[in-house]
């Protein structure tokens, strides 16, 4: 088996000048964790997960032991509006991205995936472009739908 018989074709991306809201919007309506980040020419350029938002938005504790918070209650809202509105290039994963070509072995990815803990995989072909997404729930899916039919 290759990774071309369980990746998601129909792809979501978000180019890097995307802000947050918007990609916010994105996942909400897809019901999805996460999205490559692509350039003009489609190459991957990072990942961007659900994860990497809730780390950038949660308040950061400052003074004695961190039991001062600089954000006070009523101010909250306030800069969750304004951080909204960075871009996913300022926080998105950009280094030492994996992924897998669709012609790669399917235990590969499963390696990749469960050793890092990802959630998803890029699937890019031989000129770096994004071609496809694995993702863990949908490897399970069809390893249960294939089991489950014999």
């Amino acid at each position: 088996m290759q990774v071309r018989d369980f990746m998601i074709t129909k792809v979501l991306t978000v180019k890097p000048t995307c802000t947050i809201k918007d990609l916010l919007a994105i996942l909400y309506t897809n019901r999805i964790g996460g999205v490559p980040v692509v350039n003009e020419a489609g190459n991957l350029i990072g990942m961007i997960s659900d994860g990497d938002i809730l780390r950038y938005l949660s308040p950061k504790p400052v003074g004695f032991a961190g039991l001062v918070y600089i954000i006070e209650d009523g101010e909250m809202e306030d800069v969750l509006r304004e951080k909204l509105q960075t871009k996913v290039k300022d926080i998105m994963t950009k280094k030492n991205i994996l992924y897998v070509s669709p012609k790669d072995d399917f235990e590969t990815a499963i390696r990749l995936l469960s050793k890092h803990h990802f959630k998803k995989l890029p699937v890019i072909n031989q000129a770096k472009r994004v071609v496809g997404v694995l993702s863990r729930g949908d490897i399970i899916q069809s390893i249960a739908a294939k089991m489950l039919e014999d």
